[in-house]
């Protein structure tokens, strides 16, 4: 049994991880900052089907070095994973203070206090982002990284920097996951699949950048959930690792498949290219198939059904949902 401290526990993937973790037998602590980037009650019913399920999630924000040192020493954690972060590329271009806040300082705080605990592996949350403006396909992990389309994509590709300067001076066990584009039931509702379904439900246009033509690599929640327990469970020195679908979307497929998950058409607003935005992300994930055993097995339209039930359950939405009931893929 590993001992997890999970921070950013009511985030999306950790909110998914921790419930995965703690089914199979670990000792799982959360803790997460409930700030407002997106409705803090959506991360506080996820903290609370944590509880359910035996999982305490504390409040705290990562910059509390003593607080977060107590809580390690407390717990005998064996294992951090490190989730918390500010995403979003568009609020990156208006509120960069944010990043530099949250993913920078918030960083080197997880990376002090772990040069305290050397026998603490850490397993952190890097992006497809750090590809930046990378037009090789599929993005390989020995791929350029240095040319970013955005800060949020910056401040990713400075903390692979920093944990890899961490772990040659410390020797701190460091595992960056690049994800690519997560999915699914309790998932971020600043997502296009999210906003999109919001809009379609009521009726309202929805912005499509790019006149649709960009491709995502979809990764479905319980994939993302599946590699990163594996990397967990790795414990490599240094290592980073692509964790996506390997199977790009285009933005115009992925309306598509909503509107036939939902039996509404959706309105489209043609929209000229977003500033900071890329036209692609593919992800080459032969090293985590040979090392983590990765192998996505969920189809976008499988995840978008699985979403969508989720959405008509926790927003009312008056139409039949067998969710609650149902659970999600892995469940």
């Amino acid at each position: 049994m590993k001992r997890i401290f999970i921070t950013g526990a009511a985030g999306f993937i950790g909110f998914h991880l921790a419930r995965q973790l703690k089914k199979r037998g670990d000792f799982v602590l959360g803790v997460d900052h409930f700030n407002s980037y997106y409705d803090p009650q959506l991360k506080k019913a996820r903290a609370l089907e944590l509880q359910k399920a035996g999982v305490q999630v504390e409040t705290l924000d990562i910059i509390e070095r003593d607080k977060l040192k107590l809580l390690l020493m407390k717990h005998g954690i064996t294992h951090l994973v490190h989730l918390a972060a500010q995403a979003g590329v568009r609020h990156s271009i208006l509120h960069p203070d944010d990043y530099v806040s949250s993913n920078l300082e918030g960083f080197v705080s997880i990376l002090e206090v772990l040069r305290l605990f050397p026998s603490i592996k850490l397993t952190y949350a890097s992006s497809s982002s750090v590809y930046g403006l990378n037009q090789k396909t599929p993005f390989h992990v020995s791929d350029r990284t240095d040319q970013p389309a955005n800060l949020y994509g910056a401040t990713k590709k400075a903390n692979e920097l920093m944990a890899h300067a961490y772990h040659h001076l410390y020797g701190t066990s460091v595992t960056a996951l690049r994800y690519f584009t997560a999915y699914g039931p309790w998932g971020r509702p600043d997502m296009a699949y999210y906003t999109f379904t919001k809009k379609i439900c009521a009726g309202e246009p929805i912005p499509v950048f790019n006149y649709g033509r960009m491709k995502r690599d979809f990764t479905y929640i319980d994939d993302i959930v599946n590699g990163t327990v594996a990397a967990i469970d790795l414990e490599a020195p240094c290592e980073i690792f692509n964790l996506g679908n390997h199977c790009p979307v285009s933005l115009l497929s992925l309306i598509q498949t909503l509107e036939e998950a939902l039996g509404k058409e959706a309105i489209q607003e043609m929209l000229p290219m977003q500033t900071g935005e890329v036209l692609e992300t593919f992800a080459d994930i032969e090293k985590s198939q040979t090392l983590l055993n990765f192998h996505p097995r969920v189809s976008l339209q499988e995840g978008i059904l699985q979403f969508v039930d989720w959405f008509k359950w926790y927003h009312r939405v008056p139409i039949y949902t067998h969710y609650a009931m149902k659970g999600t893929i892995s469940s």
